[in-house]
């Protein structure tokens, strides 16, 4: 009865200390008249108040300190130390699709131990392509086989989000194929002459807070260390470092044009991709899709998702030093057009739903705005544009920005938009 009575007033306790958090969660702002005056850091002023002039100023001593920020305070730092990546093609079948497609599977191992963690690439080129095939290039939130429903990709053996689609005992099975197809319209972007490399995020970095014990992180520990550091990598750095591995093996592919791979993601991947190309400057595009908070939207903006909000939901996302700002967001070094403009001189396009608000599609689009200085500097189009566009209307130069009708998603008019945008951007 005594260990009952201790376990129940354990119990009684968590549930108040929880009871306690939720009470003082804020409550987010849907209320643009409510969104108080903020002032941005500015992309071409140094930390020490010289004002960057040139390119060769931004490269050599801005973009640098920008970045640095963004490590120390944001995403967290990448691990400098490289490991040995071994690629082995698992699967290749030239006339996949009906032969509208090759379709070929590669598994990166990232250890010697093929039972370590590894990320498994999924890609189809044009069955008909003449030369080196431009690929869009992204990870995705099932296993593989929930981008097609085609039956020759091997079913996910690693762990899998419990609760998916087709999922049982965090395994994929058969009803998991296609699950996801409606994001990723495969027939649609061969027919214009791109391919498509896809992985799972979860190959390495299962998105819950496990204490970093279960994914890429605890291969870059030192000896004794157990989580990352407060400045080191969260989830989104080990997802961002993973599109980078792809990238690494894209480019020995001789059916690739490694010079034209747009990275591209969706929410919490749309952060990634972003992170991802403001490391990784191999690639030539990137597209961002609703990534809201800590991905395009402005972090000053108090409309929707917040950085208290995003840090109090998603701990693992970020680096730990992200938490000192959720009620002081003024004091961040840095703000995601900053992000963006790490990016540039190349292409990015962002886009937005209309009843996303938790993703604040105005800060979203503000981020291209602010960024602009900077692509000018560059000596690019950029963006060109300062008005919020009607909803559906697309705008900008070599930088785009939309917001369709709809809800959080990545749909068949995002692609559409993507497609011409590679059209321009990547031919």
């Amino acid at each position: 009865m005594r260990i009952r009575a201790s376990f129940l007033l354990v119990l009684c306790s968590v549930l108040l200390i929880s009871f306690a958090a939720q009470q003082q969660r804020p409550e987010p702002n849907y209320d643009e008249s409510k969104v108080p005056q903020y002032s941005l850091p500015d992309p071409l002023v140094l930390l020490d108040g010289q004002k960057v002039t040139s390119p060769k100023i931004w490269r050599e001593k801005r973009r640098a300190e920008i970045l640095h920020f963004f490590e120390e305070n944001v995403y967290g730092r990448t691990p400098t130390k490289r490991i040995a990546v071994k690629p082995e093609v698992v699967s290749t079948d030239k006339a996949a699709l009906n032969g509208k497609a090759v379709r070929k599977e590669v598994t990166l191992y990232f250890t010697a131990d093929k039972a370590g963690p590894r990320m498994d690439l999924l890609m189809y080129l044009p069955a008909n392509a003449k030369g080196r095939v431009p690929v869009f290039l992204g990870l995705g939130f099932t296993g593989n086989e929930g981008v097609n429903p085609d039956p020759g990709i091997r079913l996910s053996t690693q762990w899998a989000r419990t609760g998916g689609p087709g999922v049982v005992n965090n395994r994929a099975t058969e009803a998991s194929r296609g699950a996801a197809a409606s994001r990723w319209p495969v027939d649609k972007i061969l027919d214009r002459g791109y391919g498509l490399v896809t992985a799972y995020y979860g190959d390495l970095d299962p998105d819950f807070d496990d204490g970093f014990q279960n994914g890429i992180h605890p291969l870059f520990y030192r000896p004794g260390q157990t989580r990352p550091e407060p400045n080191e990598w969260g989830s989104i750095g080990a997802w961002a470092w993973g599109l980078s591995r792809a990238m690494d093996y894209v480019e020995t592919d001789k059916a690739v044009d490694a010079k034209r791979v747009a990275v591209l993601g969706h929410s919490r991947l749309g952060k990634t991709a972003l992170w991802a190309g403001a490391q990784d400057e191999r690639f030539a595009a990137v597209i961002s899709n609703d990534s809201g908070e800590g991905g395009a939207a402005i972090s000053r903006r108090p409309f929707g998702e917040t950085v208290e909000l995003i840090n109090l939901n998603f701990p693992h996302w970020f680096c730990a030093n992200y938490r000192k700002y959720n009620q002081a967001v003024d004091q961040l070094p840095v703000d995601q057009h900053m992000l963006v403009a790490l990016i540039a001189p190349r292409p990015v396009y962002v886009a937005s739903a209309e009843e996303d608000r938790w993703a604040d599609p105005k800060g979203e689009f503000l981020s291209l705005v602010h960024a602009d200085p900077v692509y000018r500097l560059l000596r690019t189009e950029g963006f060109g544009v300062t008005d919020m566009p009607p909803v559906n209307q697309p705008v900008g130069k070599m930088n785009r920005y939309h917001a369709r009708t709809g809800k959080h998603n990545i749909t068949d008019y995002d692609w559409d938009q993507y497609l011409s945008f590679a059209e321009k951007q990547l031919r």
